[in-house]
């Protein structure tokens, strides 16, 4: 910074910004941006790692704002610093469209790195960030090489610190050492409803410090100098991540609001915003910077110096081992190893031969068992199911052993936990994560894979245990209305594979996607290989497909049985006998009802002709499958709880029969 400028005034140039933006938008968190403007001086002037020129700069330090809603804070801040984020930009905070929303995206603001509000994920991202980092860096770095080397640098307020995901993922941080891992808890002591000490009354240090945490402070988070040297002692930790506590007042400028719940989530007004530059000594007009302030902030030639540093290292590296770089490159470009379609190909020709009755968990296995080890950036694991879900694979090391070139998992029961981690480990690049639970179990995931759908990323949520299959553990377990609730998350893809061709189709197209979840979701039990007219693996790859026309030919056919899963074989069963009957039914196998549902017309309707009575079959709510009947159908679901009770029993008794879908289509054809 320059000697004209004191770091008081630059943090107050954060504060003027946060509470002129609130004000013009009528609408924001302005207590947050001015009760950390002190922390945030003291790391991005003089700790953080960035390039506001190159914001994807592979070597940058990673700051994540869990506490997402004082997004002015991280809007001032690279703003100020020099990413291409303009003064215009600032005056349309909360606007439609602009590049400053209300809580921080990811792709929409440069130098975000992750979409924040929900309280918690942030810092759970930052566990995955920090466990990727550590994981590449294990696999990439030489000697006298340091490629992946950065810190991720966490802000978080009391509401992450109740949600019961920091609980989750700040203990796992823990047991994986993630010593370049530093959070800075803004400990100001208010939250919506006003004094947190009628509800949040924790031990923070000693939490932290059972988690295997070290804990500096409390720290006056308004002594810029106290976090300049808390931070670079942070920085020292040779194995454990690191809690800064830092006491702030919320609000801290404003004479007659700081302190107060009524600064956390309303603009101040203009009596106040005057009386706070007069407290605060700032003269200047709403959104007006003086131009020494901005060059003590400028950040674009130390960060420009940072980075060439860093490629010349990276450059000879690249000329040491260039094989080993060339990998480097692929595996943080997300690009899949040349021979991959050839790997894919194999599997399911084999799949074809073997002609397998098996639980389509057991056929996730086998696909993992013919994938994964021709994809070293699959990165597996279980909210303590492994057994259960069967997410490991032939000789796959586990990270309990400590090794961190291992590719699996054990997360303990964590399930939000889990899929948060997984958005932090695919933002940060270089892998491409799955895990799995029992597929009920993803009620505990929900927010965490609706993020991983609005930020795009290519995340594998793995679900078994699917329906009332699973037989005695009862409707505790059994799930009824898990798959439809997540095929309605926009941009996820759902798959529910019938067999073990399906499977592999399934698991190719979720690590293909390269923006954008996918779900695979397996059963208990076990499903018959399918007699297919043809194995068309691009169909398949559709969404939907014919698995067997009508025996008199497709312009014949009578009524379609549209399945999934399980379910198919059933379906399967049943046009048998209506063969038998003299009724000419197509069996239509619908993997994944989002992928079919972006398909053309054309092949929508040449795979549900118009006007053709169906019937659907699905062990789970039926709301949604009657946006496919273009005339008659029906649907055979189940609306209510299941039972506790041998799975055959279920089957029977919730109508999933031969005789029962017999029955059904009677009706339809009537």
């Amino acid at each position: 910074m320059t000697s004209q400028v004191s770091a008081q005034m630059m943090a107050n140039a954060i504060r003027a910004l946060s509470m002129d933006a609130v004000q013009k938008a009528k609408s924001g968190h302005p207590g947050m941006p001015m009760g950390m403007a002190d922390i945030a001086t003291a790391l991005w002037s003089r700790h953080l790692r960035y390039n506001p020129t190159n914001p994807k700069w592979v070597g940058r330090d990673r700051f994540i704002l869990s506490n997402g809603h004082g997004s002015m804070l991280q809007y001032a801040l690279l703003h100020l610093t020099g990413f291409d984020l303009t003064m215009e930009d600032i005056k349309n905070f909360r606007q439609f469209r602009s590049k400053t929303p209300g809580h921080p995206e990811v792709d929409v603001t440069p130098g975000v790195e992750t979409t924040t509000g929900p309280l918690g994920q942030g810092i759970a991202n930052g566990v995955g960030m920090a466990l990727a980092e550590k994981m590449l860096a294990a696999e990439f770095n030489r000697e006298g090489f340091p490629v992946i080397d950065n810190r991720t640098f966490v802000f978080l307020g009391d509401g992450c610190m109740m949600e019961g995901i920091s609980h989750e993922v700040c203990s796992l941080a823990g047991v994986w050492k993630l010593n370049k891992l530093i959070a800075i808890y803004d400990d100001n002591g208010i939250s919506i409803d006003g004094d947190v000490t009628g509800w949040f009354a924790d031990d923070t240090r000693g939490r932290f410090e059972s988690y295997g945490w070290n804990v500096i402070g409390p720290v006056d988070g308004h002594d810029i100098e106290a976090m300049d040297r808390a931070i670079a002692e942070a920085s020292r930790s040779e194995d454990k991540p690191t809690l800064i506590i830092a006491k702030t007042t919320i609000g801290m400028g404003s004479p007659n609001l700081k302190g107060t719940a009524k600064v956390h989530g309303s603009a101040l007004g203009d009596e106040e915003i005057a009386a706070t530059r007069e407290a605060i000594g700032w003269p200047y007009a709403p959104f007006e910077i003086p131009q020494e302030i901005y060059d003590a902030w400028d950040h674009r030639a130390e960060g420009k110096k940072i980075e060439e540093e860093w490629q010349t290292m990276y450059d000879a590296y690249k000329q040491a081992y260039p094989e080993v770089a060339a990998e480097l490159e692929r595996r943080l470009a997300g690009d899949l190893p040349a021979n991959w379609s050839d790997v894919v190909m194999d599997a399911i020709c084999d799949a074809q031969a073997a002609e397998e009755t098996v639980a389509t968990r057991k056929a996730s296995q086998k696909a993992l068992n013919a994938l994964a080890p021709a994809l070293p950036e699959l990165l597996g694991g279980s909210a303590d199911l492994t057994g259960s879900n069967l997410t490991n694979w032939k000789d796959v090391k586990s990270l309990n052993t400590g090794d961190f070139m291992a590719r699996h998992i054990s997360y303990g029961v964590r399930e939000f936990g889990m899929s948060a981690i997984m958005n932090g480990i695919a933002l940060y690049g270089g892998f491409i994560p799955y895990a799995a639970t029992f597929l009920t179990f993803s009620d505990y995931s929900r927010n965490a894979l609706r993020m991983s759908a609005l930020m795009k990323q290519r995340v594998i949520n793995v679900f078994t245990h699917d329906s009332i299959g699973l037989g005695e553990d009862g409707p505790t377990h059994q799930s009824i209305e898990h798959v439809p609730s997540l095929r309605l998350i926009p941009g996820m893809h759902v798959w529910r594979p019938a067999d073990t061709v399906e499977t592999i189709v399934a698991w190719a197209a979720a690590i293909e996607r390269r923006h954008g979840p996918s779900t695979l979701i397996f059963t208990r039990q076990s499903v018959p290989f399918l007699d297919r007219d043809e194995v068309d693996a691009d169909n398949i790859a559709r969404g939907a497909y014919v698995v067997a026309d009508a025996p008199a030919g497709a312009e014949e056919t009578e009524v379609v049985l549209l399945a999934t899963g399980s379910e198919v074989g059933l379906a399967m069963k049943a046009r048998a006998q209506l063969t038998a009957l003299n009724i000419q039914a197509r069996v239509v196998s619908m993997p994944c009802s989002n992928l079919f549902d972006e398909q053309d017309a054309e092949y929508r309707r040449a795979i549900l002709p118009e006007g053709v009575p169906v019937l659907a079959i699905e062990a789970s709510k039926t709301d949604l499958w009657y946006k496919y009947f273009s005339g008659k159908g029906d649907v055979l679901g189940i609306d209510t709880f299941g039972e506790s009770a041998p799975a055959g029993v279920l089957w029977e008794h919730f109508g999933f029969t031969v005789d029962n879908v017999v029955e059904k289509v009677n009706q339809l054809l009537k």
